[in-house]
């Protein structure tokens, strides 16, 4: 095996860049620890990373405007939706975090590793269907 050292890498155009299609970490399932902003500690990289968001229209007719690993989301009721994922979390304590429209507030009820439902209300309790609806979930891919 070999090992390469170096104080600075430049392309030869002179920019201070790496192209790389894939990095893979030499701990357990290949996670890799940054330096953090303080610069003494760190942080492990794919525990930093949302796992799953998206920016809902949830008024009449529901379409994502944009998302990133979700699959379909489906309108139960008013105010109700499911949100599924393209790629399973790993267990069903992730961390679900929720925004909407001002006036309202917006709750997980439900969560599971392929999916987690979501109930938008007015600040009157009255369920109510959001423009928008936006989420993330933190936690551990499967």
């Amino acid at each position: 095996m070999s090992t390469l050292k170096v104080d600075t890498y430049l392309t030869r155009g002179g920019a201070s860049e790496i192209a790389i299609d894939k990095l893979k970490g030499v701990t357990a399932a290949g996670s890799m620890l940054v330096v953090g902003e303080g610069g003494t500690n760190t942080t492990n990289l794919q525990q930093g990373l949302a796992k799953c968001w998206y920016n809902l229209d949830g008024t009449g007719t529901i379409a994502l405007n944009n998302s990133f690993n979700v699959s379909g989301i489906v309108d139960t009721n008013v105010g109700d939706y499911v949100m599924s994922y393209t790629t399973n979390m790993a267990n069903a304590t992730s961390s679900v975090i929720l925004g909407g429209a001002s006036q309202s507030h917006v709750g997980s009820t439900a969560s599971g590793t392929t999916s987690h439902a979501i109930r938008c209300r007015g600040n009157d309790d009255a369920d109510l269907d959001l423009d928008p609806l936006f989420g993330e979930i933190l936690g551990d891919l499967a």
